[in-house]
């Protein structure tokens, strides 16, 4: 499984909140040179009213940037924050991310990510 599939498919599974409209699009996805082993993956994650991702964990550091609407956004031990358009937030390797949804049940948001993990790593994996 290529680094994009490894995040894409297990947040596919998104179907569980029954919106057809929640899209997660590869961008890139490079080895650091300069980082042996590691690698950056960039995905643009579409949400569409009320769309939300299932519960879920990362292997590596997640920085979000959102670029359309709200998302709300909390991870395990936090507050549910709510993040618009030019912000962003982090999440560590391996902290669980219990919400990631759009804050709105009538307009789209979107968010870019960016990952940075080991070369070869499930780079998504929901908590169940």
């Amino acid at each position: 499984m290529d680094a994009v599939s490894a995040i894409i498919e297990p947040l596919c599974a998104n179907s569980v909140s029954g919106s057809m409209q929640d899209v997660v699009e590869p961008i890139s996805s490079h080895a650091l040179p300069n980082v042996p082993g590691k690698r950056v993956t960039i995905v643009r994650v579409f949400y569409g009213p009320g769309g939300f991702t299932p519960a879920h964990r990362h292997a590596g550091s997640v920085t979000a940037y959102v670029t359309k609407g709200e998302i709300r956004s909390q991870l395990a031990g936090g507050p549910v924050e709510t993040f618009g358009v030019g912000q962003s937030f982090f999440e560590p390797p391996g902290s669980t991310h219990l919400v990631s949804a759009n804050a709105s049940l009538t307009e789209p948001a979107e968010l870019i990510a960016v990952f940075v993990a080991d070369e070869g790593a499930q780079l998504t994996t929901l908590v169940k």
